[in-house]
């Protein structure tokens, strides 16, 4: 008898464990978040890591079954109204919208209300193609792009068959123009520095109800730009900046010179004399393959951190 009830009291405790357990996992693939937010959903430079073709050091390891990094992309998310955002439409874009879609419902895969374009580099817009009807065959989902951009898409295949098919719905923002596209959400785009073969390249400015974020994946050099990335700062609560390379030679088959972009140690520089609150809103992100940033535990990113800055991370979430 005593082993009998030994026997049931153990079952009884064994499966309200496992009830448990099981709960606890369900519960922490639940992501939902209760005010509008932004998240990071990418941090590589256009062609991801592990980049095509490379067998180097900063790449062997990630070809070995480790998870890669998404190209660089951010989201927004209104959970009030169950609506999203996605700034970049990236050759990643299908992972990206997934990832997005849980914070609202996570059992469905909800395409974004909008999407953001900076530019026309092949990590910026690209994405655009799974939009289209060989993949799933999206019906006018807002693209909101910069004149260039705008003309540019509707006039050149295959992004012009999306226009055409109404898979995509552009949409025309300007220079400094705020755009209201929800009463929470305000967004502001402007022109930076950086190579126009297609198209003029924004960065983006994103207020929320409460607070505000930079987001400029993409410029040349700080000093090309007319405006002050200091000044920029200060008015904001968050900053993505571009740090593509985080040291000059960083690439040693190719000229540096041809591939413009503020070197993270030329930022340290630049930003050495803002103060420490300030610095601690600046969060590099949009990594090259080469860039050390991307080494868990390197000495760049103690670097980073220990000169009062940030670097983004897939996953990393901001209350606006």
């Amino acid at each position: 008898m005593f082993n009998k009830i030994t026997f049931l009291l153990l079952f009884l405790v064994l499966t309200t464990c496992d009830k448990k357990i099981n709960n606890s996992e369900n519960s922490s693939r639940i992501k939902a978040v209760s005010k509008t937010s932004l998240v990071i959903l990418g941090t590589a430079q256009d062609a991801g890591y592990p980049q095509i073709g490379c067998t180097k050091s900063c790449c062997i390891n990630k070809w070995n079954g480790k998870k890669s990094t998404l190209v660089t992309s951010i989201g927004v998310i209104e959970p009030k109204e169950k609506k999203t955002y996605l700034f970049e439409a990236t050759p990643d874009i299908k992972f990206q919208i997934k990832e997005l879609s849980s914070y609202i419902d996570n059992n469905s895969i909800q395409l974004p209300n909008g999407i953001f374009l900076t530019h026309a580099h092949i990590g910026h817009y690209t994405g655009l193609m799974e939009l289209g009807r060989e993949a799933i065959n999206a019906k006018n989902i807002q693209v909101f792009s910069m004149p260039r951009m705008f003309k540019y898409l509707s006039s050149n295949g295959p992004w012009n068959q999306l226009v055409e098919l109404g898979n995509i719905d552009l949409k025309p923002i300007s220079n400094n123009i705020e755009i209201s596209i929800s009463s929470n959400l305000k967004i502001t785009p402007f022109i930076v520095p950086h190579r126009e073969e297609y198209t003029e390249t924004v960065g983006y400015k994103i207020k929320g109800p409460h607070k505000t974020a930079l987001f400029i994946p993409d410029i040349d050099k700080w000093e090309k730009w007319k405006i002050s990335i200091e000044d920029e700062i200060k008015k904001v609560d968050y900053a993505f900046l571009d740090a593509t390379f985080y040291k000059n030679g960083e690439v040693g088959n190719r000229d540096m010179s041809e591939i413009p972009h503020p070197f993270v140690e030329e930022s340290f520089k630049r930003l050495k004399n803002m103060t420490s609150n300030d610095k601690s809103k600046v969060y590099f992100i949009h990594f090259n393959h080469t860039n050390p940033l991307l080494q868990k535990n390197s000495k760049a990113q103690n670097e980073v951190i220990n000169l009062g800055f940030n670097f983004a991370k897939e996953g990393l979430i901001f209350e606006l």
